[in-house]
């Protein structure tokens, strides 16, 4: 088989793909639609069999529920430094090549200095403690 090539090829690749990403959508619908339990109104199903079942539990009053920050801010720290990660390991792969030197340790310092500063502030703001 010839491989498609020239200024166009990358643009046949990319149709291709996305033809084949929407017949993959489109056959997970139909199998799930023609596989999948019906719902019919004269099989004797109350609606009561159709409420709301969570954790072995019905649900008891409004669907309203307030969330602490403390949890956003949690998670944004999390994402924080996942990403900080993401950022160190290519740098870690190619630090000990010869053409990256002194500039690619001090370019990373700074990075992580910088994420350094963001953590002690959060310290020194009390935002990290649980209580």
């Amino acid at each position: 088989m010839r491989a498609v090539s020239g200024y166009l090829g990358g643009y046949a690749t990319l149709g291709l793909l996305l033809l084949v990403g929407a017949g993959v959508f489109v056959a997970a619908f139909t199998a799930a639609r023609l596989l999948g339990p019906r719902r019919s109104a004269d099989s004797g199903a109350t609606a009561a069999k159709f409420d709301t079942y969570e954790c072995g539990l019905d649900p008891v009053g409004g669907d309203w529920a307030q969330a602490q920050i403390r949890y956003y801010v949690y998670a944004f720290l999390y994402a924080l430094f996942a990403v900080e990660s993401v950022f160190l390991f290519p740098w870690a792969v190619i630090f000990d090549r010869p053409e990256f030197g002194a500039a690619a340790v001090v370019e990373m310092a700074i990075f992580v200095a910088v994420l350094g500063l963001g953590i002690l502030y959060a310290w020194r703001k009390r935002i990290l403690r649980w209580t």
